[in-house]
């Protein structure tokens, strides 16, 4: 062992000390293209790595969570949102003893391909793109094809499984029917961490902006997760690490009354936060500039030739569709001002 590298020592400690559920960094079924290992950080340390110092995952922090364009503090952000998924995801996965790499690696990068505007810009490319746009598809194409220049990241196998299979829409939290979930434990957890985070930040901040108050909350909701959003995020991660432990780590499992108080706080954030017409009337105004700025865009392409990823062999609306959805909010309004407002004149 002596003459072992960093990396291969770290593989050997992942074979004794992680649970016979968990993916291990030497199994990995490797990455699009081949490359030498790196003699310090595994295969997922690398990938983690990778994520982070990548320019999309940057923009994220001037990418809408819930409130579009956020001018207090301490809304959250795309940005914000990562890493707080990455932070339960890595409570639960060392927890059980997963792969906390191969979990923070997968968290990082699962929102990558979030368009400007939340989900209002999800809508819109999703009704112009021919074919449909899913950010988690877009997720994996920003990894694989366009960050660094168009030669992606080349991330392993096991982390673009999860980013593309992190999405549960309004599906069950834990499903019956297991074909369309990530291959790897450390995925599942992943996608599990992305809705508790969610329903507890966005709940935080619609609180924050005065549009419920916790009176509001459902009392049932109240009574099984807590009151506050520190006990609710703990009851639930604790739940989870319970209930999967007495599986031995084989499969996640919940209690029935926390996964239907998640389900329950869940559908009350579409009734009154998403749904609300103070955030709805700001979707509406965002799904307008993103329609009139994909139909400039398809009319003046010759526009996009300074862009990293130009290539005019990929066909237009493609083109299109992957600078719009990697604009930051900021971006896009400064974009729509300016080539669709009239500038005041001055004579000099």
């Amino acid at each position: 062992m002596e003459n072992d590298s960093i990396r291969e020592q770290l593989e050997q400690e992942e074979a004794v000390r992680l649970s016979p559920y968990a993916c291990k960094s030497a199994a990995s079924r490797g990455r699009l293209g081949d490359e030498d290992e790196c003699d310090i950080r595994t295969c997922f340390q690398r990938d983690r790595d990778r994520v982070i110092h990548s320019k999309t995952f940057r923009r994220l922090k001037h990418k809408t969570q819930v409130f579009l364009a956020p001018a207090g503090d301490h809304y959250r952000t795309r940005l914000t949102h990562v890493l707080e998924v990455a932070q339960i995801a890595r409570t639960i996965a060392c927890a059980l003893r997963y792969n906390e790499y191969l979990t923070e690696a997968i968290a990082l990068g699962h929102d990558l391909g979030h368009t400007p505007f939340g989900h209002a810009g999800e809508t819109v490319l999703n009704e112009l793109y021919p074919g449909g746009f899913r950010h988690y598809e877009q997720s994996l194409r920003v990894v694989d094809v366009l960050e660094k220049k168009g030669r992606g990241l080349n991330l392993t196998f096991e982390v673009r499984d999860g980013i593309v299979k992190h999405s549960k829409g309004r599906k069950k939290i834990l499903p019956d029917d297991l074909e369309n979930l990530p291959l790897t434990i450390e995925g599942q957890v992943v996608r599990i961490a992305d809705i508790i985070a969610y329903v507890n930040h966005d709940l935080d901040d619609a609180m924050r902006a005065g549009i419920v108050t916790a009176g509001d909350i459902p009392a049932g909701v109240r009574t099984i997760v807590g009151d506050k959003h520190s006990a609710r995020i703990n009851t639930m991660v604790f739940d989870l690490i319970k209930n999967t432990a007495s599986t031995n780590g084989e499969r996640l499992a919940m209690s029935a009354g926390v996964a239907e108080a998640i389900d329950a706080l869940r559908d009350f954030l579409y009734e009154k936060v998403y749904d609300a017409h103070r955030v709805h009337d700001d979707f509406i105004k965002a799904e307008k500039i993103m329609r009139e700025l994909y139909d400039y865009f398809l009319n003046h392409d010759e526009t996009l030739e300074s862009s990293e990823v130009y290539d005019d062999s990929i066909p237009k609306h493609r083109r299109v569709c992957d600078f719009i959805a990697g604009m930051t909010d900021l971006y896009a309004l400064d974009l729509y001002t300016g080539i669709f407002l009239p500038k005041p004149w001055s004579v000099k």
